[in-house]
C-alpha cells in the first residue's frame, strides 16, 4: 500500500544531511561540551557553530540563542521568566485565544500566581487585529505573546505591526514561531520581538531540541535551575546530537528556502484545488492568502474529522484532525471555535500539512482517494449533506 505523509506540522522526518551531521556526536564526539579537557573541547566548537546557524536563520546574534528541550519549554521559559522578571513593573499579560497550549497553559499558571491575563479574540481568519492589542495595553502590562503562524490553520499574524506597538509602549513581546521557522522569512529585529520560541522537530531536525531567542540585554528568570550551562540561562547537560542536527537543519532551510517553499506551496495549491473541485461542501479554514505555504485546514460538512483521518489512514495517507498535542481530545479545536466556525464544522475539520519530501504523485494519489472516503462517511452519517 502506498504511504503518504501529510502531517509535517506534527513532526517531520529527519533530513538525510541532518542525520549525517548527528552521527559523529554519537561516537567520536562524545564529550560533554562543558568539560575543559580535550573531549569537551572537541565538542564545544561544534556546539557554538550550531548556535550560530540557528541565529543566522532568524537574523539574531549567536549570544541571543538559548538551546532548550523543545518548543513548549521555550514558550514556558519565555512567558514565565519574563512575567516574573517584570513583576515589579506590573502584573498584566496579553495573549490571544488561538495560541498553542504551551502558551495558554503558561498564562493560566501565572493567573494562579496573581497575574491578570487578557485573552484577545481573533477574526474569521484566526488573526488578532493589532488595534485590539493596542487597546488592551494598560499601564501595568508587562508582556504580550502572539504566535507568528498558527499550527492548525497556517494563518500568519501581523506580528511586525504588533511589535511596533509593543516597543512604543515599552511592553515585552514574545512570539511562538515554532511553525514558522523555515517556512516564512524571520527577522527578529524587523518583527521587534524580545523573545521567540522555536523547535527542531518541526523542521527536519530530531525531537528533543528547541531554542529560545532572548533579545540582547534582556534578563528573564530561569525556568530550569542547576548548573551553569547556556551562560547560566538554562541548566542541564547539552543534548549535543540534537543540537548539531538543529543547526544543520537551519543551515539547509536557509540554503534551500526559496526552492523548497515554492515546491511545497505548489503542491499545497494542487491538493487544495483538487479537493475543492472534486468534493462538494468543503470550507477552507483560515486566510486563503496570508498563510504558511504548507498548511491546509478544511471542514468537510457531514464527515466527522477523526473518522476521515482513520479512513484515509487505511489508504496509507497520514494527516490530522487538529494539532498533534490535542489528539484524542473530546472537545473541538479551540482555534476553529475562536474563529466563529460552528461546532459541527469544527468537528468535521482535518489538517493537511506538507513538507519537502512530498511529491506530485503523492498529491495525485490523495486526490484519487479523498472524494470516495468523504462520500462514504457522509452516506453513513445522519447529518451528511443532502
Amino acid at each position: 500500500m502506498k504511504q503518504v505523509y501529510f502531517d509535517y506540522n506534527a513532526t517531520t522526518p529527519v533530513h538525510p544531511e541532518v542525520a549525517r551531521a548527528i552521527h559523529p556526536f554519537l561516537d567520536e564526539f562524545f564529550g560533554n561540551p562543558s568539560s575543559l579537557h580535550w573531549a569537551g573541547r572537541k565538542v564545544r566548537s561544534h556546539y557554538e557553530k550550531a548556535r550560530g546557524l540557528v541565529a543566522q536563520i532568524i537574523h539574531a546574534a549567536p549570544e541571543e540563542i538559548v538551546f532548550t528541550g523543545c518548543g513548549s519549554e521555550s514558550d514556558n521559559h519565555a512567558i514565565k521568566g519574563a512575567a516574573r522578571s517584570q513583576r515589579d513593573r506590573g502584573n498584566h499579560l496579553i495573549t490571544t485565544v488561538v495560541e498553542h497550549p504551551a502558551v495558554l497553559n503558561s498564562m493560566r499558571y501565572l493567573e494562579e500566581s496573581g497575574f491578570l491575563v487578557t485573552y484577545l479574540p481573533v477574526d474569521r481568519y484566526g488573526r488578532v487585529e493589532p488595534d485590539e492589542v493596542k487597546s488592551a495595553i494598560r499601564p501595568e502590562t508587562v508582556l504580550i505573546s502572539v504566535m507568528l503562524a498558527n499550527n492548525e490553520t497556517g494563518a500568519v499574524s501581523s506580528l511586525a505591526e504588533i511589535g511596533g506597538i509593543a516597543r512604543e509602549r515599552g511592553v515585552l513581546l514574545h512570539s511562538d514561531m515554532v511553525q514558522a521557522l523555515g517556512k516564512v522569512p524571520i527577522d527578529v529585529e524587523s518583527l521587534r520581538v524580545d523573545l521567540a520560541s522555536f523547535s527542531g522537530h518541526k523542521m527536519s531536525a530530531p525531537k528533543g531540541v528547541g531554542a529560545l531567542y532572548i533579545r540582547k540585554g534582556l534578563e528573564i528568570e530561569n525556568l530550569i535551575h542547576g548548573g551553569g550551562q547556556e551562560g547560566g540561562r538554562r541548566a542541564g547537560t547539552e543534548n549535543m546530537p540534537s543540537i548539531a542536527g538543529f543547526g544543520k537543519a537551519c543551515e539547509i532551510a536557509r540554503r534551500d528556502f526559496e526552492e523548497r517553499n515554492h515546491n511545497i506551496d505548489s503542491l499545497r495549491k494542487k491538493l487544495l484545488e483538487g479537493i475543492m473541485s472534486d468534493v462538494e461542501k468543503v470550507t477552507l479554514n483560515g486566510d486563503p492568502e496570508r498563510r504558511l505555504p504548507n498548511t491546509i485546514n478544511l471542514s468537510f460538512e457531514g464527515a466527522e474529522g477523526e473518522s476521515l483521518v482513520i479512513a484515509l489512514d487505511l489508504k496509507g495517507i497520514a494527516l490530522s484532525s487538529g494539532a498533534a498535542c490535542a489528539s484524542g481530545a473530546a472537545h473541538p479545536s479551540h482555534v476553529l471555535a475562536a474563529m466563529g466556525i460552528p461546532e459541527a464544522l469544527c468537528r468535521s475539520s482535518v489538517r493537511f500539512s506538507l513538507g519537502p519530501e512530498n511529491t506530485a504523485s503523492e498529491v495525485d494519489y490523495a486526490l484519487s482517494v479523498i472524494p470516495g472516503a468523504v462520500k462514504r462517511l457522509r452516506e453513513m452519517s445522519p447529518f451528511g449533506p443532502k
